[in-house]
């Protein structure tokens, strides 16, 4: 059931329609009192004749008298005239501006609702989407403006919140599919076990291995789980770094297995979260190792690149596709040609979002001979000691920019 569209209390588009007739009204005042100041000015009024002061003279004759009286009447009536001008100006004008103001606040109203239109096309189609129609867009035609732009933009949220809703929904669909196997396991030997009237020693022996397979099993996908929960949430400390130590260790620490290690290890210090970062490298040691060939290698190379830190691993193995690489670092998804290996599929997503969460970049390419070439470039650490805390760590609103 859709959600019904709320009217906002404050309409912006009565807003947008008194400002438009409230601007046209300041400015139809503003000519009106320009008008008036000048027709005031070409309208001057009739010369003042100081009549009462010439009359004081009794020896004036009557027709001069009389003639002094028409020049009074003739200035008044120049006057009344004048002041009558200036009232039709005034009274005419004011009633005409009032009704072009009202046809400007009408159009305003009209143009408004237009201009509007897509905002609340937007506003629609931001109250109908949920979780179930993600799917749906604003697909905005028009001028290429700054609406235009806002829902092109709203769009490409849209396309980003789909694909990481799928990606949520592919991700807990395969996490419960992976916890399920060893549950089911564990439920098995228990059955069996409790099906035997007397059981023996070795019995529950063999069901005791089983489950504590089973639960490492479990141990191992939810600490991966949790290493990628919290790289996606990023870095909230940076510390100081070197890849170079931490390949070291990850080296150290990798399965026996028959392949020949080749570091290659220059400095390579950043600033970074260094449980996250000592995850990545692991990760990559270990995925590098376990899906060779017998007799393989594996070479692991740090080193600063002006403003970069790097680490590649790259490793013999069996032949990859070019075009399936970007596919390993999607969630549980593993090779075809590696399906019998062990591991869950999560080793390089992991990798991905921990580049991602220190704002770095990560590549990859099939090797002709067979085998993976995994490159992560990160920001090395500042030159400069600003921004640093009293521990020696670095705030992630400071660092990286």
């Amino acid at each position: 059931m859709s959600t019904p569209i709320r009217r906002p209390s404050h309409s912006l588009r009565w807003r947008l329609t008194a400002l438009y007739g409230g601007l046209f009204l300041l400015a139809g005042l503003t000519m009106l009192a320009i008008v008036y100041a000048l027709l005031a000015r070409r309208l001057p009024r009739a010369p003042r004749v100081n009549i009462p002061a010439i009359e004081a003279h009794d020896n004036l004759p009557p027709r001069v008298i009389r003639a002094l009286n028409s020049v009074r009447a003739l200035r008044n009536a120049l006057n009344h005239q004048r002041e009558n001008a200036l009232h039709q100006l005034l009274t005419q004008s004011v009633i005409a501006l009032a009704v072009v103001t009202v046809i400007a606040a009408v159009l305003g109203w009209l143009v408004a609702g237009r201009a509007l239109r897509p905002l609340r096309d937007i506003t629609a189609t931001a109250q109908r989407l949920s979780t179930h129609n993600l799917g749906e867009r604003i697909n905005l035609r028009g001028p290429d403006d700054e609406l235009r732009e806002l829902a092109d933009t709203f769009d490409g949220m849209l396309d980003r919140l789909s694909s990481a809703f799928e990606a949520q929904r592919q991700f807990v669909a395969n996490a419960s599919h992976e916890l399920r196997t060893p549950l089911t396991v564990q439920r098995a030997a228990i059955d069996v076990a409790l099906e035997d009237p007397e059981p023996t020693v070795e019995s529950l022996r063999t069901m005791a291995l089983r489950l504590r397979d089973a639960s490492e099993r479990n141990e191992r996908l939810i600490a991966s789980l949790l290493a990628l929960a919290r790289s996606q949430a990023g870095v909230e400390r940076y510390h100081e770094v070197d890849l170079a130590a931490v390949a070291r260790t990850a080296i150290a620490a990798a399965p026996s297995r028959d392949v020949m290690m080749q570091p290659i290890l220059g400095p390579a210090r950043l600033a970074g979260d260094p449980a996250l970062l000592e995850r990545l490298t692991t990760n990559l040691v270990d995925n590098a190792v376990r899906h060779n060939v017998p007799g393989g290698w594996v070479r692991v190379e740090t080193w600063t690149d002006g403003p970069t830190a790097v680490l590649r691993v790259s490793n013999s193995g069996p032949v990859l596709p070019p075009e399936r690489v970007d596919e390993l670092f999607v969630p549980f998804y593993r090779a075809p040609v590696d399906r019998s290996r062990d591991g869950y599929g999560l080793g390089l997503s992991i990798v991905a979002a921990v580049a991602a969460a220190h704002h770095g970049s990560r590549t990859a390419r099939a090797l002709p001979g067979g085998g993976l070439e995994v490159t992560v470039a990160l920001p090395a650490w500042p030159s400069s000691s600003a921004g640093r805390g009293a521990d020696g760590s670095y705030a992630s609103a400071g660092y990286p920019g």
